[in-house]
């Protein structure tokens, strides 16, 4: 049987400075909310106004939103067991925040299907386009799932790459910037757009971490960074493609939206996050701290 041979508490104490920590810290105090007691009243009377397209397309990017929310807090816990694993209480502390936040995330979005969209037990798979699925049904939960059996650096930095970097800092972003500004621009839709909010705050802290492991490791282990590019290129075709495969359902495109605002905003963030990364090469983990606490500071997180 396992057994432990100590413990972090009372042999060193926890490092308060290590970035999760400061994310723990953010998490602490803007993560407490509850999808429950958004008002969503009138969410529903909006609801009830619009046309059939404007209803398909929130639908389409809600069934993505919601199995996608689903799909990482289902994925998450071998990077937990992971990082638990290593010693590393100070991550692991923040890994529950992450896990406990993508859970939230997912009961938001199930209950705007049912409460506002009233489609509830309805099968919306068929929103989940070969992209979508490629990258959900496939790369995700291979990613990460490969960390039950092997936890090395490469594994590591391969499955946060994934979830982080791309179904996270690019994908789940970028949808969220376009259903929050389609909303907002149309003066729709208060709860859902409080709701979403909270996500994007809640997500930034998210990518924030992932960054900086992906970012450790890389200072760790500079030959990985080899790996790195390759997967994130590998993966970012399939993270645009989700967002043509959405925009190639309408003509016109309802509320308005440009499919090239929002490919353009997937590569802004892509590329300010891979500038990040690409920073750690030959650092030592002080400067890949300073990096992220910068970050943490900023708009990141």
């Amino acid at each position: 049987m396992a057994q432990h041979d100590g413990f972090v508490t009372t042999r060193r104490g926890l490092d308060r400075t290590l970035p999760p920590m400061r994310l723990f810290e953010k998490a602490k105090r803007l993560g407490i909310w509850n999808p429950s007691l958004i008002d969503l009243t009138p969410d529903r009377q909006h609801w009830a106004a619009l046309t059939d397209p404007e209803r398909d397309v929130i639908l389409r990017l809600t069934a993505m939103f919601v199995a996608g929310e689903e799909a990482v807090t289902l994925d998450l816990l071998p990077l937990v067991r992971t990082v638990a694993s290593e010693g590393r209480l100070e991550e692991e502390l923040f890994l529950t925040s992450f896990l406990w936040e993508e859970a939230k995330h997912t009961d938001f979005f199930e209950r705007f299907l049912r409460e506002v969209a009233q489609v509830n037990g309805q099968d919306l798979e068929h929103y989940h386009g070969a992209s979508y699925r490629a990258l959900f049904y496939e790369a995700l939960p291979n990613a990460l799932g490969r960390l039950d059996l092997d936890t090395s650096a490469e594994a590591q930095l391969i499955a946060s790459v994934t979830y982080n970097m791309v179904v996270e800092g690019v994908l789940a972003e970028t949808g969220y910037h376009a259903f929050f500004t389609m909303l907002q621009r149309s003066g729709i839709f208060p709860g859902t757009v409080e709701g979403i909010q909270k996500l994007k705050q809640d997500e930034s802290r998210h990518i924030a971490y992932g960054v900086y492991l992906i970012s450790r490791l890389v200072a760790e282990h500079p030959h990985l960074w080899d790996a790195a590019e390759q997967t994130m290129n590998g993966l970012f075709p399939l993270a645009l493609g989700v967002i043509q495969e959405i925009f190639a359902h309408y003509d016109p495109v309802p509320f308005g939206l440009n499919v090239d605002e929002f490919i353009g905003f997937a590569a802004m963030q892509f590329q300010k996050r891979l500038g990040r990364i690409a920073a750690s090469r030959g650092a030592d983990l002080a400067d890949v701290h300073a990096i992220t606490d910068a970050a943490i500071d900023g708009e990141d997180a």
